[in-house]
C-alpha cells in the first residue's frame, strides 16, 4: 500500500484496513510460533502499511483541529 493510496481512502476506510492489517499481523506471529509461517518479510510491510495508516489518521486529526 502506497501513500497516495492511504490518502485516497476516507476515515472509516482507514479505520477498517488498520483492524484487517492488525489481525493479519496477529495471525503471522502465530504463524511463526508454530513454525508454519513461510513469508518472514511480510512482518515488515505490514509495520509499515500500519504506520502509514497511523500516521494519516494522526495528519487528518492535526488537520481538523486547525480548522
Amino acid at each position: 500500500m502506497k501513500a497516495q493510496d492511504v490518502r485516497a481512502l476516507s476515515d472509516d476506510q482507514l479505520q477498517d484496513e488498520l483492524l484487517k492489517l492488525k489481525k493479519e499481523q496477529f495471525n503471522l506471529r502465530f504463524q511463526q510460533a508454530t513454525g508454519q509461517l513461510e513469508n518472514t518479510a511480510r512482518f515488515q510491510k505490514l509495520r509499515r502499511d500500519i504506520a502509514r495508516i497511523k500516521t494519516d489518521q494522526r495528519r487528518r486529526a492535526i488537520e481538523t483541529q486547525g480548522s
